[in-house]
């Protein structure tokens, strides 16, 4: 759905934007330099899904890896591109000339920063399963499974109460 009435405000970026930014392209780089530079090491079937205990319980051929890379760096561009349009995002409140400013900022920066929480999850897995194909020893750990469904539980729950605070 299109928010035509809303009042349209470029959110320029800040020291933190710039911080974070920076570790998502770093870690994007670093997805595809480790990726380069094992690949060739690879043999020729590798883990391709995983079960909810973070064992291997599907293997692909090894080109199938490129897709992890690939899927991170798309995902990164797409939510960098989102960020340029926080009039478009959805809002728990009215928009309005007043709270756009703070409004926008607080959408573009949870983006962002949502950004770096999955390419942070993409570099790990990439790395668990780069490192799992060499030594064939592949296990993301019950440990990551928690992480993930406890970061998706509680980051809404943060930013409920955020704002709800800025609402105030």
């Amino acid at each position: 759905m299109f928010h035509s009435n809303r009042p349209i405000h470029k959110v320029p970026f800040t020291p933190f934007d710039i911080i974070i930014e920076c570790c998502s392209i770093g870690l994007l780089v670093y997805i595809w330099v480790h990726f380069a530079m094992v690949f060739g090491e690879l043999p020729e079937t590798v883990p391709s899904h995983f079960n909810s205990a973070g064992q291997p319980d599907s293997y692909s051929g090894k080109n199938f890896l490129f897709f992890l890379p690939i899927l991170a760096t798309g995902l990164y561009i797409l939510m960098f591109v989102l960020t340029k349009y926080p009039y478009q995002h959805n809002y728990m409140v009215n928009i309005t000339e007043e709270n756009a400013p703070q409004q926008y900022r607080f959408s573009v920066t949870v983006l962002r920063v949502v950004n770096l929480l999955c390419t942070i999850m993409f570099a790990y897995i990439n790395y668990q399963i780069l490192l799992g194909a060499k030594t064939n020893e592949t296990d993301l750990g019950m440990g990551f499974v928690i992480t993930i469904i406890g970061a998706s539980i509680l980051l809404p729950i943060v930013i409920l109460i955020y704002q709800k605070r800025m609402i105030k």
